[in-house]
């Protein structure tokens, strides 16, 4: 293979190729992580709504299993204050939904994502990851500047410029530009959480312009192709998420893998009606319904407390209709391989319209 136009992204991280497969809290497993990591790529792992003695047992499959660098995720958040009236709102509107699948009642919303504050930075400097990254902006400085203490790498996600020189303030050591294009959870922390709709196309160049350090373009990157026009929009490097959910390592129900590889992407859409927060999902009745009914989501994460049962218990009955689906635009392009078959075959790809252009 011929080398790539910008090594500064592979030298940060410690690895051969670009490619950093996304968190997606839920569906990867350390296997997945694993796999693309020892492939030469940056395997990650989602950590988000995981307590601290399931972080250490997956890091240690991790550190067990992969022979490069890793990277660990979590969420930057604050804790809502419940609102009864909201709440009781919420629930009737949810209520035919836990009738038709014989749930008994709503839940009462409850905050379902861990706060990383002293207790997780304990656990997580004790552990020495390669890498973290986090979605929805910072924790403290003070966390940041604990977590480099040990050597490790700081990456999180920004919407538009000026999440990017925040971030880069901040302590980060690269930033994720994260296009609209982007399945799951829009990374945006500034300003209204609906802001930051920018396409990939126009994100990338501005950040990259913006900042000193390496930018990671992410957001409808799911092939080589797109791999390149990365470099091209003067990114370092790629992070893909909805092209390695078709992987067999991944926790995912085998409808929505199905679907994942005909979902074209004007059949997907941003929505706050699962979690609370904008994100990207394969359209189906559920939100649908949802969005025509115009009910106001529960804050982050409350929405997904109440909704969460719906989706398991969909997956249990095998249907789509309820179910949480996260996919980007790019979907229709995944293909079904092992995860480090996949990412080698992205890199060749990238590398061959590389030499070309």
């Amino acid at each position: 293979m011929t080398g790539w136009p910008r090594t500064d992204l592979c030298d940060l991280l410690g690895i051969e190729h670009p490619i950093i497969q996304a968190p997606m809290a839920g569906a990867t497993t350390p296997a997945v992580a694993v796999a693309v990591s020892n492939a030469g790529g940056l395997g990650s792992l989602g950590c988000a709504a995981k307590t601290p003695d399931q972080v250490r047992e997956d890091v240690a499959a991790l550190q067990d299993g992969a022979n490069h660098a890793f990277n660990i995720n979590f969420f930057v958040h604050d804790v809502p204050e419940p609102n009864a009236e909201d709440e009781a709102a919420m629930q009737q509107r949810l209520a035919p939904y836990y009738a038709e699948l014989g749930l008994g009642e709503a839940p009462t919303a409850r905050s379902m994502y861990p706060i990383f504050g002293e207790e997780m930075l304990e656990v997580v400097t004790k552990l020495t990851p390669p890498v973290v990254s986090f979605h929805f902006g910072l924790p403290d400085r003070a966390i940041i500047e604990g977590l480099k203490s040990v050597g490790t790498v700081i990456l999180a996600s920004a919407t538009t410029v000026r999440e990017a020189i925040v971030l880069e303030a901040g302590g980060v050591d690269a930033i994720i530009a994260q296009g609209l294009e982007a399945g799951g959870h829009r990374g945006t922390f500034l300003g209204d959480i609906g802001s930051g709709n920018i396409g990939t196309f126009a994100l990338v160049p501005q950040v990259a312009d913006a900042v000193k350090l390496p930018v990671i373009a992410a957001g409808g990157v799911a092939d080589g192709r797109a791999i390149a026009a990365a470099f091209a929009l003067g990114a370092s490097g790629v992070q893909m998420g909805t092209a390695f959910l078709a992987c067999p390592e991944m926790q995912m129900h085998p409808l929505h893998r199905e679907l994942l590889l005909k979902t074209l992407g004007e059949e997907t859409q941003v929505t706050r009606s699962i979690s609370g927060r904008p994100a990207r999902a394969i359209v189906n009745r559920y939100i649908t319904e949802m969005s025509e009914s115009g009910a106001e989501p529960l804050a982050f994460p409350l929405q997904y407390s109440v909704v969460g049962s719906l989706n398991v218990a969909s997956r249990k009955n095998n249907s789509t209709d309820l179910m949480v689906m996260w996919a980007g635009q790019g979907a229709a392009l995944s293909k079904v391989l092992p995860a480090g078959e996949l990412l080698t075959k992205l890199a060749e790809d990238a590398q061959a319209v590389l030499a070309r252009m």
